[in-house]
């Protein structure tokens, strides 16, 4: 395990935390020296909660996908610019599915602070992706003709 203290990425900034701010009470390692907020800590609980959040995805576009062509619906049925609307969400989601995805893999590209800090970005991205695309489709599906 990699010491936060001692990674060059904190060692620079001293009294600074993960992100770049002060160090608060909510951040304070805990009595037994640990920092539930560390790199290590933060990086071993995004690659598995990552996982379970992609998962969790996956079957939420499942379900909702296969209710909308189990019940005859076609993007065609759409006018242009929802049908755009459309196709703009649905492309978001598949990226924000990525996002996620790659956020679960329990890979590291360089080093921990590194992949700390990508990982948390592109789980939040994916999340704020995945929740922005969502409801684009769903509205463009709204929007169109009812059936």
């Amino acid at each position: 395990m990699t010491d936060y203290q001692s990674t060059p990425d904190t060692a620079a900034r001293p009294g600074r935390g993960r992100t770049g701010t002060v160090d608060d009470a909510s951040h304070a390692p805990q009595p037994d020296g640990r920092d539930l907020m560390g790199p290590v800590e933060n990086l071993t609980r995004i690659m598995w909660t990552g996982t379970l959040w992609f998962a969790a995805a996956v079957v939420a576009v499942a379900l909702a996908l296969g209710a909308v062509l189990v019940s005859g619906w076609r993007p065609d049925v759409l006018s242009t610019p929802v049908e755009s609307l459309f196709w703009i969400g649905a492309s978001v989601v598949a990226l924000s599915l990525g996002l996620i995805g790659w956020s679960g893999c329990p890979i590291l590209e360089v080093s921990v602070p590194v992949a700390d800090r990508n990982k948390t970005r592109t789980m939040q991205l994916g999340t704020f992706s995945f929740l922005v695309g969502s409801a684009a489709t769903m509205l463009a599906v709204l929007l169109g003709p009812a059936g």
